[in-house]
């Protein structure tokens, strides 16, 4: 087991790094473990609201030009969720990485990491600009496009891709922070670009003054703008950490294999979570347009009923990374089953609160009384297994952690394609709807147990504790 502190042979972590990476650094590696993840946690939450205040705001105003333009809008999304995947695997490998060379007190290599990620990841955007504008007809067309709505799809996507790098490069601008125990600017800046994000929309899809009415390509605008402004500020705050100089091919060949390792993983982690919700939707289909509707409405019910838990996953990957890095192991057990602990009890108290609110969700957001129907049913059921999903959710965040990456991997395959999707089915087939909620349910409690069965094996095998 390593010694709690960095070797006789490794900068101390004093002498490079700037003011505003030493204390989160310490905090995390110092502080009581509830306090501190409670702590980190509180503005990550701020900032996943602002991001979902981002894309409804996006959608409200885009609905105001028609139909025709917020259905061509609903087609980007796979796609732009795509490239956001990409964006966040190689946060994920970066907040690994970084946090657990911080823990060592390897300031230098800290600075060489975060430089050559932005790098990687102004590459990645380039690259994405290049092949979507090359690419937009034919893969738009392939995904159920039709002409009619072709021209609004180039209109938007034609800015969107310009602005690629600007999508990715935040993110990883901001698990450098997160990796330092920063959670307050990331969440500052994600809301001050939601904030100018709204005030652009109006202005640049309608027009008002000098400015024309760009229509679906005044929200791209606004987007990349939002986003771009966010990028700067952040390499304005993180300019300490950029390190240009003494660049080499060699060390860049090295930084990106060991980003590659967590990232690579992560992103395909990522995109099989939107696919598996596609073929559960499919399955859903079978049932009519209300079942549909009430899935849909239900789904997004969750994802605002999961924010803790998300928030958690990001604030407890640096803190094992950094404690892991720091040899610390004791701690790094406290935090991942303290928190499997936590989102269980909170995810309870959760489905508590949305069985009182359940009539008026049902009365809000069902059209007809079949959907309110199905959306009850979906109510009941699939919130009560989001603690046993919040164990899976913080179980793939720690082995990302832990340089675990391939074992993240096999448990959301495992999840997703053997567990949730085939029980969805088998339920179904069943039972109809209450079939498939249940199957849904049952996927991530069986899940859970896994999860926290091979976290505990690792932490005794890896940490030795």
């Amino acid at each position: 087991m390593r010694s709690s502190s960095p070797s006789a042979g490794s900068p101390s972590p004093d002498a490079a790094p700037p003011a505003s990476s030493r204390a989160p650094s310490n905090s995390l590696l110092t502080g009581p473990i509830a306090a501190t993840l409670v702590k980190k946690s509180l503005p990550v939450a701020a900032g996943s609201i602002a991001m979902m205040l981002f894309n409804l705001v996006d959608a409200w105003f885009i609905a105001r030009l028609g139909t025709q333009p917020l259905a061509a809008i609903s087609f980007t999304f796979p796609v732009s969720f795509t490239v956001i995947s990409l964006a966040i695997g190689l946060a994920i490998g970066t907040s690994a990485v970084v946090g657990r060379r911080l823990g060592r007190g390897e300031v230098d290599t800290v600075r060489r990491r975060a430089t050559d990620a932005l790098l990687l990841a102004l590459l990645l955007g380039v690259a994405v600009t290049l092949v979507g504008q090359a690419t937009v007809s034919s893969l738009f067309t392939a995904l159920g496009a039709d002409q009619a709505l072709m021209p609004y799809i180039h209109d938007y996507m034609g800015i969107w891709y310009l602005g690629a790098i600007f999508v990715i490069a935040p993110r990883v601008l901001s698990s450098v922070l997160r990796a330092q125990g920063n959670t307050l600017v990331p969440g500052l800046m994600i809301g001050a670009a939601a904030i100018l994000n709204g005030l652009l929309d109006p202005l640049l899809i309608f027009g008002w003054g000098p400015l024309p009415a760009l229509g679906v390509g005044g929200a791209a605008l606004a987007t990349v703008i939002s986003w771009s402004v966010m990028t700067l500020a952040l390499l304005i705050y993180l300019r300490a950490m950029i390190a240009l100089r003494d660049m080499t091919w060699s060390t860049l060949v090295d930084s990106w294999r060991e980003l590659g390792r967590i990232a690579l993983p992560a992103a395909v982690t990522s995109v099989f979570t939107p696919i598996a919700m596609a073929l559960v939707t499919r399955i859903v289909a079978d049932y009519g347009h209300a079942a549909v509707a009430a899935f849909g409405v239900g789904t997004r019910i969750d994802a605002i009923a999961q924010i803790a838990v998300l928030s958690l996953s990001m604030t407890l990957s640096p803190f094992v990374s950094q404690n892991h890095g720091a040899g610390r192991p004791e701690r790094v057990k406290r935090a991942i089953l303290g928190c499997f602990a936590f989102v269980l009890i909170w995810q309870l108290g959760v489905w508590g609160a949305l069985q009182v609110l359940a009539p008026w969700l049902t009365g809000s957001y069902a059209e007809t009384p079949e959907v309110g129907e199905v959306l009850r049913l979906f109510l009941w059921l699939v919130p009560l297994g989001l603690g046993a999903q919040g164990v899976v959710i913080l179980a793939n965040s720690s082995f990302n952690a832990l340089h675990r990456p391939r074992r993240a991997l096999e448990l959301s395959v495992v999840r997703l394609f053997v567990l949730f999707v085939p029980l969805a089915w088998l339920g179904g087939q069943l039972a109809g709807p209450l079939g498939i909620f249940l199957g849904m349910m049952s996927a991530n409690f069986v899940m859970a147990l896994i999860s926290w069965w091979q976290m505990r094996r690792t932490l005794r095998r890896r940490l030795e504790v």
